[in-house]
């Protein structure tokens, strides 16, 4: 099992968390929330309002979002799913434990709060350069007060 980090539509609650729960595309189970130790900007761009993290480390917030753990099927499927590697590449990046609730056999295996581990995540270095002029966030949903609702793939 892969350590992934969503911050965008694919955590519950958003328009894509289907995905997350379709066993036919592979195993993803919700471990914890968590935030990337490093800032990062969040904008929401294009005209089907996708939110891409741009990978500019460094730069924008500590990136809310979800910790799961997924089966080879189901990481595959998310990278499809992502455009990857051209729309996102999947790397590796610091994510702090902000809230557990991962089933352990063992209470040693659980991580502390604040604990960091890696996790891959789905960033950009493929983005248009316009893009690091719009507002950043730190949390992303799809029906937040930017008024940016995103479009479903099959409404496109």
């Amino acid at each position: 099992m892969a350590r992934i980090f969503v911050y965008g539509t694919l955590k519950q609650g958003q328009p894509n968390y289907r995905h997350m729960l379709n066993t036919a595309k592979g195993i993803a189970k919700f471990q914890g929330r968590g935030r990337t130790v490093e800032k990062y900007p969040l904008v929401i761009a294009g005209k089907y309002n996708i939110p891409y993290m741009l990978n500019i480390p460094g730069t924008g917030h500590h990136v809310a979002g979800e910790i799961y753990s997924v089966d080879d099927q189901m990481l595959q499927f998310l990278d499809e799913f992502e455009g990857c590697p051209d729309m996102y590449q999947r790397t590796t990046m610091s994510i702090e434990v902000v809230e557990w609730e991962g089933k352990s056999s063992a209470p040693s295996e659980r991580p502390a709060m604040r604990s960091v581990m890696e996790c891959f995540v789905y960033s950009t270095t493929t983005y248009q350069p316009e893009w690091v002029n719009l507002p950043y966030y730190d949390n992303y949903d799809s029906s937040g007060k930017h008024g940016l609702s995103y479009v479903l793939r099959e409404s496109r």
